[in-house]
């Protein structure tokens, strides 16, 4: 506490000087030296938004002895609304990761139970029937789930909730996907009680901005309402997004530079004198709602759901058996991996001068293995040495959710709700192209290399030895994990002449298992069938209060504890063979704490926000290749924390009649700040290589900046017109750490203080960026006799000065060179954001 103590005295009457301050001012930022000392002692991530309604508030300018209104959500709020400036850097409101943040579709809860992330992409393209959501972010009190320290989103598709009409679209863009087709008719509540919503779109790229990248996508909803009678409404919905799109893998400097391009993609080649790609996804898992909404009287309602959720994302990679890395930015390939200078100079002028050598080679791949013929006695045809294979999960999730709300007294509500949910992922390999080849087989390559001679224990599936495989067979890993959960809150709400304030808990059981489809040759006790099943029970508070100093001036703060389990991904060691898990399995607690002021004025909006977040017992799996080992090595992690603290700055004031100042910042540190606990195991063997600590006590947390600042010239034009100009400058960013690097193996015979030892320990941070944004549009009202209608055009030009130098997340990898200690042999790869992109559209309402 000590530190974000120095800190919140140190930023905060800064950071409201720098919002309120020309752009150019960004540009002279202080950067903080705290950490480096701090280091030097104990080394041994779509966005929430939530804004306020203005009019109450603005209306009701309380005194002493009268009621003055809370502060409701539904209008502008001058941060949250300027948190959207930030999407180009990869922002995480507050740091967090995104499974604390809480996501409804109609009562339904939508977060994946097996890493907590909610798959937006799951509605994409539905942007006409999804407009209907309340977002309400940190810790305040919300009517339909206890929520997370993030916040939470509830979206209502329900048929009677759409704006009756018939809306049709047609947008262009250079960014993920060129063209979006995009039609939706809703008929609003009929007079027999009847409610329907329809909805459907077409996304389409043949290639994106980045080479090799591709979008083919296309979403459908549909929802039906039926009002039994004053009390009772019943409403089903569906929606789905069968999608595939090609990948971008992130990449070192070097082939950066290599390229000449800060957007070279190593994930596509030429075949044929065509480009495909060896990484793409493809997915669709629609959803299934039916919703019962019952008005018991004018006081108290009950909103229950049913949801069933199915089906498969594939991510489809090269797969290799006994041969070279195909892959073109395979380290050893690489100039920087050559001994000597002219086989070094030799390359660097093969990958810059030869589109083909920095590419997969598809056409090679294809002749090793139609010319690899016998290599299996008895057998005709080829064996495949290369394949395209699908790592897929299929899933299926069922959720019951029932949520009551009473107004016990005009200033006491109170919300409870129970649910359940249930998900099954099985996750296996399959073959999706022999690339040339007549079949592949379905051994351990890694094991053959361990136990050579084994007919047995290079086996993935012992039951069925040697099997060769056809297309769209399964191999490799087999495996089910199943979780269920069961949650239950209770939060009460009491608003007074100048105070509100409330209360809340919440309770929550969790189950978890592997099911093994398959027995391994490795473990042959313990890979095929059920697991032991393990429990979590786990708890949550949360209160809050609020200083209405009159209709416009409100001071709050909020702060809670909860414990929450581990994802299951975190439990088990290497759920692709083994039932193993790790040791000390327990939940991870969470203690947050949030305070501020909000100024709601017809002439000025203001927000000033603090908050503190403790991160404790937290878990985590890394799993790699290590060419040491020549085997996947699996790195369990536990003790685990971290703290996020940070202020939070909003401010929206007009200038000229229509033309208003809007400005945001977010200046935050997030460090981790325990020594971790690794232990690490292979998955050719049961055995513990080593158990060991981490010292990652005072690095960074990554893949996110931690200082936002945005200033923006807003204009709202007479005529149903508008255009907005911001700047937007980002800083204190951090590329994610390799705790590998931070352990006394590591370092072992590196002097201490030595130009290696430092940059073995050492974290790089990301250089400072900015980006100029341009965006506006106009709606013309097309009225003719009794139909009325309008035509709506928007466009908007993200990073206008066409900035490509930005990087926006990076990792070091998590191999390292034991032998020479020598960082360069294994870079960081790094992610850039697009330069000058566009998106246009033109859509017709009736």
């Amino acid at each position: 506490m000590n530190r974000s103590a120095r800190f919140f005295s140190k930023k905060l009457f800064a950071g409201i000087g720098l919002v309120l301050v020309a752009p150019a001012a960004f540009a002279q930022i202080k950067k903080d030296s705290v950490v480096t000392q701090e280091l030097k002692d104990d080394i041994k991530s779509n966005i929430p938004v939530v804004v306020l309604d203005e009019n109450d508030a603005d209306n009701n300018v309380g005194s002493s002895g009268q009621s003055i209104s809370s502060i409701l959500y539904g209008g502008r709020d001058p941060y949250y609304s300027g948190v959207f400036n930030f999407n180009a850097a990869r922002f995480k409101l507050r740091g967090y990761d995104a499974s604390y943040f809480d996501t409804y579709i109609n009562g339904a809860p939508v977060k994946n139970l097996t890493n907590g992330y909610t798959a937006w992409s799951l509605w994409g393209g539905l942007n006409d029937v999804m407009r209907s959501r309340v977002t309400s972010n940190g810790l305040r009190p919300i009517d339909f789930a206890y929520g997370d320290i993030g916040g939470a989103n509830y979206i209502d598709t329900r048929a009677s909730k759409q704006r009756k009409e018939l809306s049709v679209s047609y947008a262009q863009s250079n960014r993920n996907y060129n063209n979006r087709v995009m039609a939706s008719w809703s008929s609003g509540m009929l007079s027999n009680g009847w409610a329907f919503s329809v909805a459907g779109s077409f996304r389409y790229a043949g290639e994106g901005y980045v080479d090799g990248t591709f979008y083919n996508g296309a979403s459908y909803f549909a929802s039906i309402d039926k009002k039994i009678n004053k009390h009772h409404l019943l409403s089903f919905t569906t929606f789905g997004t069968p999608t595939v799109t090609g990948g971008q893998t992130a990449a070192t400097q070097e082939m950066y530079d290599l390229a000449g391009t800060n957007f070279y993609n190593p994930s596509w080649g030429y075949q044929q004198g065509k480009k495909r790609s060896a990484n793409y996804t493809t997915s669709y898992q629609p959803y299934f709602i039916l919703n019962h909404e019952w008005t018991i009287n004018d006081k108290s309602s009950l909103m229950s759901s049913v949801s069933y959720n199915f089906g498969e994302r594939a991510r489809t990679v090269l797969d290799w058996y006994n041969a070279p890395d195909p892959r073109p930015d395979y380290y050893r390939n690489l100039p920087s991996y050559a001994t000597d200078d002219a086989t070094k100079q030799l390359l660097t002028n093969l990958y810059s001068n030869d589109v083909n050598y920095r590419q997969v080679r598809w056409d090679n791949l294809y002749d090793v293995n139609r010319h690899n013929i016998g290599a299996i006695k008895g057998m005709p045809g080829s064996l495949s040495r290369y394949i395209l294979e699908d790592r897929v999960t299929n899933t299926q999730k069922g959720n019951f959710n029932t949520v009551y709300n009473n107004a016990l007294r005009n200033n006491i509500d109170l919300t409870a709700g129970v649910s359940y949910s249930t998900q099954q992922d099985h996750n296996f390999e399959r073959v999706n192209d022999l690339l040339g080849g007549d079949y592949f087989i379905n051994l351990n390559q890694f094991a053959e290399r361990d136990f050579p001679g084994n007919g047995l224990i290079n086996q993935n599936d012992l039951d069925n030895p040697n099997r060769l495989l056809k297309k769209d067979d399964h191999f490799g890993y087999d495996y089910t994990l199943t979780l269920n959960e069961a949650r239950a809150f209770a939060q009460t709400q009491f608003k007074y002449n100048h105070v509100d304030f409330f209360i809340a808990a919440n309770y929550s059981y969790t189950s978890m298992w592997r099911t093994g489809n398959v027995r391994n040759g490795l473990y042959p006790d313990n890979s095929k069938g059920k697991s032991n099943v393990y429990t979590f029970n786990n708890y949550g508070v949360k209160g809050g209060l609020t200083y209405k100093l009159d209709g416009r001036n409100y001071f709050f703060a909020n702060a809670s504890y909860s414990t929450r389990a581990p994802f299951v991904e975190n439990v088990f060691i290497s759920p692709r063979n083994r039932n193993t898990v790790q040791n000390g399995l327990r939940s991870e607690e969470v203690m947050d704490v949030e305070a501020g002021y909000v100024l709601n004025w017809e002439k000025l909006k203001f927000r000033l926000n603090g908050y503190y977040t403790n991160f404790k017992n937290g878990m985590d799996v890394l799993s790699y290749y290590d060419d040491s080992y020549q085997n996947f090595v699996n790195y369990a992690l536990s003790n685990v924390g971290k703290e996020h603290y940070g202020i939070e700055i909003g401010l929206e004031a007009p200038i000229y009649k229509g033309l208003s100042l809007k400005a945001a910042a977010n200046i935050g540190r997030y460090y981790y700040n325990t020594r971790q606990n690794a232990v690490v195991t292979v998955d050719n063997s049961s055995a513990i290589l080593a158990n060991e600590t981490v010292y990652a006590k005072n690095y960074r947390v990554g893949q996110t900046p931690q200082e936002a600042y945005t200033v923006g010239l807003n204009y709202q034009g007479k005529k149903s017109w508008f255009a907005n100009l911001n700047f937007n400058y980002f800083d204190q960013m951090w590329v994610d750490m390799n705790p590998i690097r931070r352990t006394e193996r590591a370092t072992a015979g590196v002097k201490p203080g030595s130009d290696i030892w430092k940059s073995i320990l050492a974290q790089e941070q990301l250089p400072s960026q900015y980006t100029v944004d341009i965006y506006g549009g106009k709606t013309f009202q097309l009225n003719t006799g009794r139909i009325k209608s309008s035509l709506v055009l928007t466009a908007g030009i993200n990073n206008l000065l066409d900035n490509k130098k930005m990087i926006t997340g990076g990792f070091e990898q998590l191999r390292f060179d034991y032998t020479d200690k020598n960082v360069n042999k294994f870079p960081a790869k790094y992610y850039y954001a697009y330069g000058l992109n566009y998106f246009v559209s033109v859509g017709l309402r009736l």
